[in-house]
């Protein structure tokens, strides 16, 4: 019996042992969040750029959806990565047992310079993210997207074609007579743009430039919008740098603007309003402070806004973290995220009414483990 047992576990490792050349390291953190806000508008996991009016709300809650599992795969010159955690899902609930279901956040492999899968977009300078215990930090002020992407890398230049969708609204006179029809008894929705018709991928180029200063990175990006109706071409710039300043000090800074839409500030930009392509400004800078080896405090501020909706929104949060042993992080932060719109165009929707002027705060703390 204990052969046979053997046996099997032989097999099923066969896959991944050295004879095959084949590695596979697992990885990921696990996050206990505890989060408050006041204010009016409503209680957000985070602050993604978008926001619901109340008249007055405070709520406490305790999570650990931000967890993530990951794994890399590598065969020779080959390189896989996939990383799974349970943020947005609509499975659980506090009633039972906040049972959550799992989202992917990537799956890419890459050979020889060339990346093919989904993982964070061209436009995406990961080292310039601020240190935050609330996820994602300032979004409404940076570029924040994951997607499908074919890329390929040089030692400076990076070239790729990404997951083509515009994300926005028709002007009333485009409308279709069926979308006209289908919205009629329901006017206060806004008349969506069809997505089926979004057949050039998006294009990128970005130059990187690194040194013991720190680095900087200079994209362009040219997208082909809307064209079943009307057939715009955007672009737009973004510029985002980390660089070392005293001691183990950093400053990190993100500036974009032009036809960016869902690429920067997650919901605080359209890429299409009312029909015409919209334009957005936006920056996020975070200076990260260490007041010991182990101890470091994060100031950062995001803000995005935008020529057409006229959306003005922002995020502003200092923080304190501290590894308790190398793997563990205690941290807590306060923060403000307001919104101060001067929507005149569009009208909200029956299930998620638009805010034009509000603001919270909110105090969170986090424990993470990393593995």
């Amino acid at each position: 019996m204990k052969q046979h047992t053997l046996l099997a576990l032989s097999l099923f490792f066969i896959p991944f042992s050295p004879l095959y050349g084949t590695e596979l390291q697992m990885g990921g953190f696990i996050k206990a969040n505890a989060r408050y806000v006041e204010g009016n508008l409503k209680f957000q996991d985070s602050w993604t750029g978008g926001g619901s009016f109340a008249d007055n709300t405070k709520r406490t809650q305790f999570s650990a959806q931000e967890s993530r599992v990951n794994m890399t795969i590598t065969s020779n010159e080959v390189q896989a990565f996939a990383e799974i955690d349970f943020v947005g899902s609509a499975q659980g609930n506090p009633i039972i047992s906040n049972s959550y279901s799992p989202r992917l956040r990537h799956a890419f492999i890459s050979y020889q310079g060339v990346t093919a899968g989904q993982t964070w977009s061209t436009l995406v300078n990961t080292s310039t993210f601020a240190e935050t215990a609330d996820l994602g930090g300032p979004l409404v002020g940076q570029a924040m997207i994951r997607q499908a992407l074919v890329r390929y890398d040089t030692a400076h230049w990076q070239f790729a074609l990404e997951n083509p969708y515009t994300y926005g609204t028709q002007a009333p006179e485009q409308a279709s007579a069926q979308t006209k029809f289908a919205t009629a008894l329901t006017s206060t929705e806004p008349l969506w743009i069809d997505t089926n018709h979004d057949y050039l991928p998006d294009m990128i180029v970005r130059y990187n430039q690194s040194g013991d200063w720190g680095n900087v990175s200079i994209s362009g990006l040219l997208r082909y919008l809307d064209s079943a109706d009307t057939a715009q071409w955007g672009g737009g710039t973004s510029i985002a740098a980390k660089i070392h300043s005293i001691g183990k000090d950093d400053l990190r800074i993100q500036l974009h603007y032009g036809h960016l839409g869902r690429y920067v500030g997650t919901d605080a930009a359209r890429d299409i309003t009312d029909g015409q392509l919209e334009n957005s400004l936006s920056v996020m800078f975070a200076y990260r402070h260490f007041w010991t080896q182990h101890t470091r405090s994060s100031i950062f501020y995001g803000h995005t806004s935008t020529k057409v909706e006229q959306t003005d929104r922002s995020h502003f949060g200092v923080n304190l973290f501290t590894n308790l042993i190398q793997s563990l992080t205690l941290g807590a932060e306060i923060g403000r995220y307001q919104m101060q719109d001067n929507i005149t165009s569009l009208v909200p929707t029956v299930s998620q009414p638009r805010a034009t002027q509000g603001a919270s705060n909110y105090a969170q703390v986090s424990l993470q483990f990393h593995f």
